[in-house]
């Protein structure tokens, strides 16, 4: 349980970084004068790293090592930190952002998860130890929320991220040699299975339908739509990871009695309503309660996927699997926020409308392809 509990560490500390950026990074970039398409171009760029370090993982990761893989990437936080404080170009940022480090939501935090899944199943965790990666997270970035309602500050945001980057590094290096793959079974990549595949496209749908509403371009759009800053920003984003946190314990609960993929699904329904809902909210304290409400179930499949996608493979196809599914979110996730800039001049509706309708499509799809499979 000790590589669990220094997983649980560095989750935490990074927990903390992403809660801070995602609330202040989107303003960051407004206030150096990027506009709607600029500011969801720069955070495709953040999110396009997140796909490509997850490729490099699927293909490297075990023969370069999980924990030295695991320090490089906080380090590559570390870089992009000082990018932030040094007041580097924008090109420059997201020139260092397709190292995957940086994100634009507390959870689902790119080749970082692709680590942490394999190498917590490997430590021994049940689905149990799923939700609690997930709360720890959450509840790390509540925290994180809460110093984005700190003034705007390129100097904190950079500091905090050169602070945890160089703080996960030397937990990673701690981490124990048991949770490395053997030579042997590194000699030749593992080719995912055919039900992975389909698994790994279906993530994706999700996935693009999520990278319309990340929780950045949420925060700009709030300060656009309602002029709300980013001290009522923070606080909004405080509760919902604090009602994030719930959910990610009492969803192994819920998965114990009705299964990892009734979880998944039907709770996922009912908050890609509350999404649509978001974008005809009359004004900030509508949209906050919904957001609010949905944050209650939109999460709840995090860690009943995670341990899903554990659970579906043998011990030696795991890294595999988990490369495969997380890098399938990823290479399509950038296209979202991208989408939803270009979409913004036409209607403040559509990017909600367009995540709620094709993340319903997604559950779905779901249920109906994976409710005979055994696992």
């Amino acid at each position: 349980m000790r590589a669990a509990q220094l997983i649980f560490a560095a989750q935490a500390l990074r927990g903390l970084a992403y809660g801070l950026a995602a609330v202040q990074l989107a303003a960051l970039l407004q206030a150096g004068g990027l506009g709607a398409v600029g500011v969801g171009l720069v955070l495709a760029a953040v999110m396009a790293g997140g796909a490509l370090a997850s490729v490099a993982l699927a293909r490297w990761g075990d023969r370069f090592g999980r924990r030295r893989s695991y320090a490089v990437l906080y380090l590559a936080l570390a870089l992009c930190g000082s990018l932030i404080a040094a007041g580097a170009p924008v090109w420059l940022l997201s020139l260092a952002a397709l190292s995957g480090a940086l994100s634009v939501e507390v959870v689902e935090s790119g080749p970082f998860t692709t680590v942490e899944q394999v190498m917590l199943d490997g430590s021994g965790v049940a689905v149990r130890g799923f939700g609690l990666y997930n709360a720890v997270a959450a509840i790390a970035g509540t925290a994180g929320a809460l110093l984005g309602a700190l003034p705007l500050s390129r100097w904190l945001l950079g500091g905090v991220l050169v602070a945890v980057g160089v703080s996960g590094a030397l937990l990673a290096l701690r981490l124990p040699a048991s949770l490395e793959v053997a030579a042997v079974r590194v000699a030749a990549p593992v080719r995912p299975r055919p039900v992975v595949v389909r698994l790994a496209a279906l993530f994706a749908v999700d996935s693009l339908a999520g990278g319309f509403v990340v929780q950045a371009y949420l925060a700009y759009w709030l300060g656009v739509h309602y002029q709300t800053g980013t001290a009522g920003i923070g606080l909004l984003f405080a509760g919902c990871a604090v009602l994030q946190t719930a959910s990610f314990l009492l969803a192994p609960v819920i998965a114990g009695r009705f299964g990892l993929l009734n979880t998944m699904v039907f709770t996922h329904l009912p908050s890609n309503l509350l999404l649509i809902g978001v974008a005809f909210a009359p004004g900030f304290a509508v949209a906050a309660g919904l957001l609010l409400a949905r944050a209650c179930l939109s999460s709840m499949d995090v860690p009943t996927r995670q341990a899903y996608v554990m659970a579906m493979v043998p011990p030696g196809e795991r890294t595999t699997a988990a490369a495969v599914t997380n890098t399938a979110r990823y290479l399509t996730r950038p296209i979202g926020p991208a989408l939803a800039g270009l979409l913004t001049p036409l209607g403040l509706a559509w990017p909600f409308l367009i995540a709620g309708t094709a993340k319903t499509l997604y559950d779905l799809t779901l249920w109906r392809i994976f409710r005979r499979v055994e696992l």
